[in-house]
């Protein structure tokens, strides 16, 4: 285990336009006010928040809380967010992220290793995590917990809550990150040699891609953004969590 290993947390965060498109119908559903659910006629981010479709306002709001949570983590020194979404940049950047563009613009796996390379450049002694930017219910402690785990193995990772899928990956210093999401990713960093951590951190583990997950989410306890979102954009569905 590398002691007192301080951790460099990079976040992919997509166009909110193209964000969270198989929430989509939920919202739609859910939703009374056409223009949460019309996306903006302009191919360029919207310059406010309540101009975005409903999918895109809910991926904000759960990026802003992911990131929360993200620098709230005692062994977090910075936490860097990849995204060619202005208004994304705006307000991430807000909350206390480091914001660089998607400068590959080759898909999520280039995006964070151009993200982990900056990082590890610029702060070589600190480890590189890469961390889903859609767990809007995340505790910061599950996080903390989870890398001073991940401090014991070269690479490491963990797994979404139903096996597959990979919510957090990690590299010590000096350690190529590797990163290989995408479907089974979860196989994908295991054949890769990354140690699949074994904590329980269901927070960590509960990305949100459907209804289903949200209404999980939300009796653990959403992030403040996203429960705001969700009592404004789908009440009746925000209900169903209670």
């Amino acid at each position: 285990m590398l002691e007192g290993v301080m951790w460099s947390i990079v976040i992919p965060v997509k166009r909110l336009s193209l964000a969270k498109t198989r929430l989509s119908a939920a919202l739609v559903d859910h939703t009374a006010d056409p223009l949460l659910t019309e996306s903006p006629s302009s191919a360029d981010p919207p310059p406010d928040a309540a101009l975005l479709p409903a999918n895109g306002r809910i991926a904000l709001a759960m990026a802003s809380d992911t990131v929360c949570a993200a620098l709230a983590s005692a062994t977090v020194s910075v936490v860097v967010v990849v995204t060619d979404d202005r208004l994304a940049a705006d307000t991430l950047s807000a909350l206390g992220a480091r914001v660089v563009p998607d400068a590959p613009d080759d898909g999520l796996n280039a995006a964070l290793r151009y993200g982990a390379a900056m990082v590890a450049a610029q702060r070589p002694d600190s480890g590189v995590a890469a961390l889903s930017a859609d767990l809007a219910a995340l505790r910061e402690g599950e996080l903390t917990d989870a890398l001073d785990q991940a401090a014991r193995h070269a690479r490491a990772f963990v797994t979404d809550v139903e096996g597959t899928g990979t919510t957090l990956l990690t590299a010590l210093p000096g350690q190529d990150l590797d990163p290989r999401f995408g479907i089974k990713s979860a196989q994908a960093h295991h054949r890769s040699g990354a140690f699949g951590l074994g904590g329980g951190w269901p927070s960590l583990r509960r990305d949100l891609d459907t209804p289903a997950d949200l209404a999980v989410a939300s009796r653990m306890g959403l992030g403040p953004a996203t429960a705001a979102q969700l009592v404004l954009l789908a009440p009746a569905l925000a209900a169903c969590a209670c």
